[in-house]
């Protein structure tokens, strides 16, 4: 494709979108009680969108090009791995979402919990988790999309590319709220579902160049003899029997916990949801999640090892050479064989909604992560905090830009921000999850945890790269064998550190400081969060009434909602993260990897037909589940849209 198209898609679809937020930013001031000027509207939402909101936010780059390019590496165990990898997180993460909602239903950040909790140390180490959270993902998502794709499909300038996506972006944030922002991410996600399925059924139906399912099993076969692949079974391309299959799941589970737990924009979906509505988001939004790397990768990533023979692969007769798999372009290479121009303009269309939500997502969650509030005004109001956010996401939109020429300069890909993310990211993950979880958890514990467990992680990253690999440099520390050896051993000796300070000397608190953290839009808001509960009795903001008969969570709303019920969430979400981590990560790969089966040409029909019909399911609870239960909300504003031009026409 030509430089121009690059330029239109980065600037102008970018431009379109913030058209689109500004025209619905009006519509729902104008027709609705919904004012994005609340600081308070960046944390509403309905349990649809929140489930598309979570498969958009989660749908990064990385997601698209990195599983397509363990596909391509080493069959079809990569894709199933790298979807488990970003699942269960997901299905876990939804325990803690609702004890949120049990423990500090009124925060807005996980920040705000851990400051309320213990005070300025803790707070601020944690806040570095957060900033290198988002540094990281902002680095994947405009790497990727600004060298690999972009320039290798286009032609365009990368710097340019990195500099001038996060424009467009930071726009529509400005002027949306997180309720726009989550109507955006539903737009994102209907292109990306409708990408997914034309590359699907033209993949195992249409293309002459696989000829369905039956020819791309075939030439996997042939593609197994000609470049075996090592550690599988019979060097196959067509079994979960993969070692480097399998530590790449291992690497991917350990990113993803750093991925979800760090990441402030998933404790805003989960602030942003109904108490009662949490598990349900959360677990429609993993399962739904699911579907995306595993047909999309499974469809051209597998498709692009086949077709490497294929005179119309760009690389050919060669294939992509290593800097070019790292880079995440097993994909597009699949793409263009597939469909020609087309195939190209579908991949630079879907990685490009691929990058703006989620990178939407970053900028709504690093504008809340901003320590103003806390540290320079501590009596702001909501106006005042709305204002000095967005000023904080324009300079965000422009460093991220910058973040990623430099990284593009280092020469640091995809492939490398991907393993060291979970290397860096997860001492930070348990202690985390405690915050808001256990009662016994210490200040002591909550500090020296991720200290300790990042140092011997550490450790770890450098003596396993040095022993495994022989030689530490840049190339080694982003392997799998060495991220596995740093992650694994930051989360576990961090959670043991964390657990076992805790235990020796527990704590018995409360959560009344947390459940009473305010409404930042009250005029009554307090400055000492500790004493939050008893100040705002009677006002409109989050409140927790003991009660004789039982305790209760009053919303913002006036609406009332029991602690027995979220307690029962909490078991809900409890029980389907055990069964579907079960399923997922034992009862289904396992027994095909120690097996050592190689797929049949009908086990495999089967296995492919399982993940059209998945992604086919996610399509519905993520586009049309939001538009249900939103029904009312458009009526609204289409009967009102209809009444302005009524009377304008006479």
């Amino acid at each position: 494709l030509g430089q121009s198209v690059g330029y239109g898609v980065v600037v102008g679809v970018g431009f379109f979108f913030a058209g689109v937020m500004l025209v619905l930013t009006y519509l729902q001031s104008r027709y609705t009680d919904i004012s994005p000027r609340s600081s308070e509207e960046f944390t509403a939402s309905s349990p649809g969108l929140v489930c598309c909101g979570i498969v958009s936010a989660w749908t990064w780059s990385a997601t698209l090009l990195q599983s397509s390019t363990a596909a391509y590496t080493f069959g079809v165990s990569g894709p199933w791995w790298y979807a488990v990898g970003g699942t269960i997180q997901l299905a876990i993460f939804g325990m803690v979402a609702a004890r949120v909602k049990m423990n500090a239903n009124g925060a807005h950040t996980f920040l705000e919990i851990v400051q309320v909790r213990f005070g300025t140390g803790p707070h601020m180490l944690f806040t570095f988790y957060g900033f290198l959270c988002n540094l990281i993902v902002c680095g994947s998502l405009l790497r990727a999309r600004g060298s690999a794709t972009v320039t290798a499909l286009t032609g365009m300038n990368t710097d340019a590319a990195c500099m001038l996506l996060p424009i467009g972006i930071a726009v529509y944030v400005l002027v949306g709220g997180l309720r726009a922002t989550f109507i955006c991410d539903w737009s994102h996600t209907v292109i990306l579902f409708v990408v997914i399925y034309i590359f699907v059924f033209r993949t195992y139906g249409t293309s002459t160049a696989t000829e369905g399912v039956s020819g791309l099993y075939d030439l996997l076969q042939a593609a197994s003899t000609i470049t075996p692949v090592e550690g599988n079974q019979d060097g196959s391309y067509l079994t979960m029997k993969s070692n480097q299959g399998l530590v790449f799941g291992a690497a991917t589970i350990l990113s993803g916990f750093a991925g979800i737990f760090c990441d402030q924009g998933y404790w805003q979906r989960a602030i942003a949801s109904h108490p009662t509505s949490t598990t349900k988001a959360y677990m429609l939004g993993g399962l739904s999640w699911f579907a995306v790397p595993l047909a999309f990768a499974s469809c051209l990533g597998l498709a692009a090892r086949a077709l490497v023979n294929n005179p119309n692969f760009p690389t050919y007769p060669n294939p992509l050479s290593a800097s070019q798999t790292s880079a995440g372009l097993a994909a597009p290479a699949a793409a263009v064989v597939l469909m020609g121009k087309g195939g190209a303009v579908a991949v630079l269309l879907v990685v490009f909604m691929a990058v703006t939500s989620a990178a939407s997502a970053e900028l709504i969650a690093v504008s809340s992560l901003f320590i103003y509030r806390t540290y320079f005004r501590p009596n702001a109001k909501g106006s005042e905090i709305v204002k000095v956010s967005h000023y904080f996401i324009c300079f965000w939109a422009v460093w991220m830009g910058a973040w990623a020429v430099i990284l593009n300069k280092a020469g640091v890909d995809l492939g490398w921000l991907f393993y060291v993310q979970g290397v860096v990211l997860s001492p930070a993950v348990i202690p985390i999850a405690l915050t808001v979880s256990w009662s016994k958890l210490t200040r002591t514990a909550v500090i020296l945890g991720p200290i300790l467990g990042a140092m011997l992680g550490m450790a770890a990253w450098m003596i396993g790269c040095w022993k495994i690999l022989g030689d530490i440099n840049i190339t080694n520390l982003a392997n799998p064998y060495s991220a596995v050896c740093s992650g694994l051993t930051g989360l576990l000796f961090s959670g043991i550190i964390t657990v076992g300070l805790s235990l020796w000397r527990p704590a018995a608190y409360d959560f009344k400081g947390t459940r009473g953290i305010a409404n930042l839009d009250s005029a009554d808001t307090s400055t000492d969060r500790n004493s939050a509960l008893d100040e705002e009795k009677g006002s409109d903001t989050v409140e927790v009434q003991n009660t004789a008969a039982d305790r209760q969570v009053v919303l913002a709303d006036g609406g009332v909602v029991d602690i027995s019920v979220l307690k029962a969430s909490f078991k809900r979400a409890m029980l389907y993260s055990l069964v579907l981590t079960l399923i997922v990560t034992l009862i289904v790969p396992l027994p095909l990897f120690f097996s050592h089966y190689v797929y049949s040409k009908p086990f495999f029909t089967f296995w492919t037909s399982v993940g059209i019909i998945w992604v086919l399911s996610s399509g519905f609870f993520s586009v049309l589940l939001p538009v249900w239960e939103s029904r009312q909300e458009i009526i609204v504003i289409s009967v009102g849209c209809y009444r302005s031009l009524r009377r304008q026409a006479t």
